[in-house]
């Protein structure tokens, strides 16, 4: 079935109703993504669990809450890490509010996860982007560089991957074990 309209905006996803599939906003179609294997749920809640048990008090994880990238544009990172200050009554986030998104690749989300996703983060100046791939798990860790895109945007750079251990220093002191997110 194909959408009629490719003008919707934040407003309009207020308006779906509480037991609408679970949808993102890509410049203004919305789209239903497809629900996630149980393998990337386990990846999921392992790291937002391990996050949770170490983030500093100046951030806040949360899964799966949406953040508006444009007027037009909403996604749900997997995992997210926010600033502690953004109220808990918010249902969508600024990209300001966002230090941290991640993302868990599935087969049906690859070329997104892995290409769209972070182009549209880093644009909207997310500071910090995560991508774990499955089946092995392996975390590839980026920030944000001086590197301009083709439309004039910033892109990430990759700044650790592995599919053992991940240690950086931003957006804080992290020694992540991958076998800790590992189901």
């Amino acid at each position: 079935m194909r959408q009629q309209r490719a003008d919707y905006t934040l407003e309009d996803l207020l308006a779906l109703p509480d037991d609408a599939p679970r949808v993102e906003l890509v410049d203004g179609v919305i789209q239903v993504t497809p629900s996630p294997t149980l393998g990337h749920q386990n990846i999921s809640s392992l790291l937002w669990l391990w996050l949770h048990s170490r983030v500093p008090d100046r951030l806040r994880v949360a899964q799966a809450v949406g953040v508006g990238l444009s007027p037009n544009t909403s996604r749900q990172p997997d995992v997210l890490l926010y600033r502690a200050e953004v109220p808990a009554d918010r249902f969508r986030l600024r990209p300001s509010d966002v230090v941290l998104a991640v993302e868990i690749v599935s087969p049906g989300t690859r070329r997104v996860d892995r290409f769209a996703k972070p182009g549209e983060y880093a644009a909207a100046g997310i500071p910090f982007y995560w991508r774990v791939e499955q089946d092995p798990v392996h975390l590839y860790a980026y920030r944000i560089g001086d590197r301009v895109g083709p439309g004039g945007e910033r892109q990430y750079e990759l700044v650790a991957d592995s599919a053992e251990l991940i240690e950086l220093t931003e957006p804080f002191d992290i020694k992540l074990p991958i076998a800790e997110i590992t189901p």
